[in-house]
């Protein structure tokens, strides 16, 4: 089987370019130079670090001793979901050989990025200290902007830096204040690093991810939590979060070594970890429904 590892190469970037065209925290992702492993497989630590602050000059003993305070914070790995599905080879045969990476990109396009990202918005939604606005359903587009001013008024306030600000809301949100085509709308705009629309089904402050196993959850995938709140927008500052994967897995089976049936397989697994650093949660603020 000469050519198994040249066809996993070409699926594995086909289903990249399919996750990043429709994940839409994708580009959230942090920088894995800045994780070390912990002393447990189950965890990485990344640096936090403060200082102190400016003290009285004095002419003859001079400046007041300041000091630095670095350490390495622990954080476990909060998520690690994977499936497997399989097309028989005369399907894919039949179908000119595109139903298995057909199926592939459908896994990634309908399942893997709608899921990842619900798990990143509701995880930020769910950390103590983040910045939230009052729950509202805004009847049109100038009270979300309205909104937006306010965030923008509050993360100014708390000294969150404007650069890598980025901007997540529901499409009609969003559509409706780029409608507007004012000077205001398109300056509040023009503030974010980054503007996304979420689609509602992916954009909740809790979820639910089925395990595929137990009765009723037999299709995996995740929920609406019953208890959660419909995202209006959420603000993100990049550098105030942690997106990390581990480890993602794709692989491929072909049928001549599948002792079940004369199919071939596609593995997927994604193993990572979706965090605020604990001194940053003013680089969230969230808008939800009542």
């Amino acid at each position: 089987m000469p050519n198994t590892i040249a066809l996993a190469k070409n699926y594995t970037n086909i289903l990249d370019e399919v996750y990043q065209s429709v994940s839409v925290t994708a580009d959230l992702t942090s920088d894995s130079s800045m994780m070390q492993a912990g002393a447990n497989a189950n965890e990485i630590i990344y640096p936090q670090i403060s200082v102190t602050g400016l003290g009285d000059y004095d002419r003859n003993s001079g400046y007041t001793q300041g000091a630095v305070n670095l350490e390495w914070v622990t954080a476990k790995f909060n998520y690690d979901r994977g499936t497997k599905i399989a097309v028989d080879v005369m399907d894919n045969e039949e179908s000119r050989n595109i139903a298995f990476t057909m199926a592939g990109a459908e896994l990634q396009r309908t399942k893997v990025a709608p899921e990842a990202d619900a798990f990143t918005f509701a995880t930020f939604a769910g950390v103590e200290g983040i910045s939230k606005a009052t729950p509202a359903t805004y009847a049109n587009a100038t009270e979300f902007l309205t909104a937006l001013i306010e965030a923008k008024n509050k993360m100014d306030e708390d000294e969150v830096p404007e650069e890598n600000r980025y901007l997540y809301a529901t499409p009609t949100l969003l559509n409706g204040v780029m409608a507007l085509d004012t000077t205001k709308s398109r300056e509040i705009l023009n503030a974010f690093a980054v503007k996304k629309g979420v689609p509602q089904t992916r954009f909740y402050t809790a979820i639910d991810l089925l395990d595929g196993r137990t009765a009723g959850e037999e299709l995996g995938h995740f929920k609406k939590n019953a208890e959660a709140k419909d995202i209006n927008f959420m603000i993100v500052h990049k550098p105030a979060i942690i997106k990390f994967d581990k480890h993602t897995a794709s692989d491929i089976i072909p049928a001549a070594s599948n002792p079940d049936a004369d199919a071939d397989i596609s593995k997927y697994r994604k193993y990572g970890l979706v965090d605020v650093y604990k001194n940053k949660a003013a680089g969230i603020y969230i808008s939800h429904k009542a």
